[in-house]
């Protein structure tokens, strides 16, 4: 007896695997051309389909570096979360994301690109994705900061949002610093850097 194939099953199967391809060809296509000299055609090219296809998956180039950013902040948070909640000392759990962060983003040099440079490319790009997963990602840490200075281990008179923004921009710092750097070098390692500046001014003595 022949057996029956599951369409529905393939079918969603084809529209996740062009998704994916779609998402992975802007990524490489806007690290190499920039967001706004990149056109559909270029992502359409990467990816190996048809310039309509894909508009069948995205309204818009826009559209599609939301997608990009959205997806990516829904992974590493999700992870961060994933990762800390087994941990019981805040500041290892400030150390677990501050790791997470650039060793994500250090094995991905290309996403790099994008998150540093382009996604910044305009004022509305960054109203828009300030509000959106990255305010998210911020109050992952200012929970565990604050959830630090309850236990005695942070300094009380500091405000946890300031000092998440302070983290948060210490190690974006980083990331742009290694796009930039003619040097090649891990990026993970940086991690412990920015956590001796910020633990000697937010730890009680």
């Amino acid at each position: 007896m022949a057996k029956i194939r599951n369409s529905g099953s393939s079918t969603r199967s084809v529209v996740v695997d062009k998704h994916e391809a779609i998402l992975r060809a802007a990524i490489k296509v806007f690290a190499e051309k920039g967001y706004f000299n990149s056109k559909v055609a270029d992502i359409a090219g990467e990816a190996g389909i048809a310039d309509g296809t894909v508009y069948l998956y995205f309204k818009s180039k826009d559209e599609i570096l939301h997608s990009i950013f959205d997806r990516a902040m829904a992974e590493f948070i999700a992870e961060g979360r994933r990762e800390i909640e087994s941990i019981s000392d805040p500041a290892e759990k400030l150390r677990k994301i501050a790791h997470l962060h650039l060793e994500r983003l250090g094995s991905d040099r290309a996403m790099a690109i994008v998150f540093q440079v382009e996604l910044r490319g305009s004022t509305k790009f960054m109203q828009e994705f300030s509000a959106a997963g990255f305010a998210e990602y911020l109050d992952v840490i200012r929970e565990t900061f604050a959830e630090g200075q309850a236990a005695g281990i942070f300094r009380e008179d500091m405000k946890p949002v300031v000092c998440a923004k302070i983290l948060y921009g210490a190690l974006d710092e980083m990331v742009t610093n290694w796009i930039l750097s003619k040097k090649s070098y891990p990026l993970g390692p940086m991690a412990d850097e920015v956590l001796k500046v910020f633990f000697g001014g937010v730890m009680l003595k």
